[in-house]
């Protein structure tokens, strides 16, 4: 392992706890925690998903197509949206569970307060360095697949839902050792001193993911 890699290790692992959610950053968690949720809430984040998967897919294919063939950003934004596709199979078992019909899909308005994290993920495939891109998507699904693992556990054990139903989020609550590896090799990529100077905008790109996002819960509680 190079020093530079390690360094890139350090990075990813200090923004990650610098931009770690608060408590009260995810208000919706917590009510599927206690199951006192309702399903209207649980078909919100389902109806949401599907426009934000769609969005994030297209912005993850044009960072790599952005960084260059065979570099590491590309190999790290490639898999990320192989990701989403995999990630799309997985919630329309979700969907079912929630009572959701092609048609009720077909005609829901998504929300200004859930899509703003897509928003700001397409910005940043047009403007954003990827090797700081990289660094900040890699902070914010550290909190990401934390709420997926609760929400695991809670839509089993509160609302009876099926391994097949919480497949999405068992997908993203995983370990992810080959995606890990990838975003490391990212992130070194822009690290070119010791101090990480290339991925100096990470921070700040990973701060508004980490704002947008509560956006995204907050909007879905309060429907």
């Amino acid at each position: 392992m190079t020093r530079q890699t390690r360094t890139a290790k350090e990075i990813i692992a200090a923004t990650s706890a610098a931009l770690a959610p608060a408590a009260d950053d995810n208000p919706l968690v917590p009510l599927v925690e206690a199951g006192t949720a309702p399903l209207s809430a649980l078909a919100g984040l389902a109806l949401e998903q599907r426009h934000i998967i769609a969005s994030d897919r297209r912005a993850f294919v044009f960072l790599a197509e952005r960084s260059g063939k065979g570099g590491a950003c590309a190999e790290f934004f490639d898999s990320l949206a192989l990701g989403e596709t995999l990630a799309l199979e997985r919630l329309a078992a979700y969907e079912t569970a929630c009572g959701l019909t092609p048609e009720a899909i077909g005609q829901y308005e998504p929300k200004a307060g859930c899509q703003a994290y897509p928003a700001y993920v397409a910005w940043l495939a047009l403007n954003g360095e990827p090797s700081s891109v990289a660094l900040a998507l890699t902070a914010n699904f550290a909190a990401w697949g934390g709420y997926c693992a609760q929400l695991a556990a809670a839509l089993r054990g509160r609302y009876g839902f099926t391994d097949e139903a919480c497949a999405f989020f068992d997908f993203f609550a995983g370990p992810a050792p080959e995606l890990e590896q990838q975003a490391i090799a990212a992130v070194a990529a822009g690290s070119d001193d010791a101090h990480g100077e290339g991925v100096g905008s990470g921070a700040h790109y990973g701060r508004l993911l980490q704002r947008y996002e509560s956006m995204f819960w907050t909007t879905l509680a309060g429907a």
